[in-house]
């Protein structure tokens, strides 16, 4: 059993890893929600083991899945990923998973953050989420790390970290009603600093136009290393989403990160905008939390990628695009291989690569 602390990973010494650094592993859940995944799951699962695929060229891959589906999910994935019986209310690895934090000793431990399905009574996508809020403590006890239980709501996907004492996060995510109302955002950074020891946290005001996550950071920006950052941006001022572009832009060109570096911005362009399709809302079963209607604007992004050991994974949503996001990223990683995987059918699902993946420092 993984051990329960009582202290935070700040006072013991031990920070979150930048995306950039060295990975033992990355964990993902498997695709089987039918009220989510059309066709029951299967398409998102074809491309959910595509990603799998490409990152475990580089890292290895673990999936966890209930006992209900486990076997037609170890004979759908390939032999060399690991698949251990782990149950989960979907599969948002990024936000149900632990997030690990080492310390310059080579010790590793695991925050285990509140989860309430991106809402709760609020607004959340499911009315329970008990499996998923197991998730990280399930996941340190296989990785052999004690554990942090944090006192509040966050999903992985609402921060950003370089590894330097910097964070990146959204007021929109962090400070609406469905996840802390009891905290202000001085509580909120408190609690931030003290779980993934960064001194300077950077708040952009909103995420991505229309992410049912309430504006995950991870949906509209990346840290590529420390001091660069790679940015959605938008070039049709008659877009919702140029507004939110322009003001992150702003508020990034400003900052200065925990060394006092300003920030070099790479401008990733937006796919489409797209759209969920007729067929698309089909072979689905009716959910009062998640709807599907066919015309609704999809939240894609390029920044919705991840970096993992000698790799970036990345999301190809519109042919217009894909090549000249694959040129901006591989001139951002000159010593990364670059990897466009097709993952339509994740974001129909509500998110994309770094959603769906939660990566495990080396120690």
């Amino acid at each position: 059993m993984a051990k329960i602390l009582n202290s935070t990973p700040k006072a013991d010494g031990f920070r979150m890893p930048g995306e950039h650094e060295p990975q033992e592993q990355v964990w993902m859940a498997w695709p089987v929600r039918e009220d989510n995944w059309r066709k029951k799951g299967i398409p998102a699962q074809n491309e959910f083991i595509a990603v799998a695929s490409a990152i475990a060229q580089f890292t290895p891959v673990t999936f966890v899945v209930g006992s209900d589906h486990f076997l037609q999910a170890r004979q759908a994935i390939p032999e060399h990923i690991k698949v251990l019986e782990i149950p989960s209310d979907d599969s948002w690895m990024r936000d149900i998973g632990g997030t690990y934090v080492v310390n310059d000793q080579g010790a590793r431990r695991v925050n285990s953050w509140q989860f309430n399905a991106w809402g709760g009574k609020l607004d959340g996508l499911y009315d329970n989420w008990e499996q998923d809020n197991a998730v990280a403590e399930k996941m340190a006890e296989v990785t052999g790390d004690d554990v942090y239980k944090a006192p509040f709501i966050l999903e992985g996907g609402s921060i950003h970290v370089d590894g330097e004492g910097t964070l990146y996060t959204t007021e929109e995510c962090l400070l609406h009603p469905s996840r802390n109302p009891g905290l202000s955002k001085t509580e909120i950074e408190n609690l931030l600093k003290n779980h993934l020891n960064v001194e300077t946290i950077i708040w952009l005001k909103r995420g991505l136009f229309n992410d049912e996550t309430n504006g995950h950071v991870d949906n509209i920006m990346h840290v590529v290393r420390p001091g660069v950052v790679a940015l959605t941006y938008c070039e049709d001022q008659n877009d919702p989403q140029y507004a939110i572009s322009q003001e992150a832009y702003n508020i990034l060109s400003k900052a200065k990160d925990a060394k006092d570096r300003t920030l070099k911005i790479i401008k990733l362009p937006m796919p489409g905008p797209l759209f969920v399709s007729e067929e698309e809302t089909q072979n689905l079963t009716d959910s009062n939390f998640m709807v599907r209607h066919a015309g609704e604007r999809l939240a894609g992004s390029y920044a919705n990628f991840l970096i993992s050991n000698q790799a970036v994974i990345v999301p190809m949503l519109d042919e217009k695009h894909d090549e000249h996001v694959k040129t901006l990223l591989q001139e951002a990683f000159p010593n990364h291989q670059i990897i466009g995987i097709q993952t339509r059918n994740i974001l129909l699902g509500g998110g994309n690569i770094h959603c769906i993946t939660q990566q495990v420092p080396s120690k």
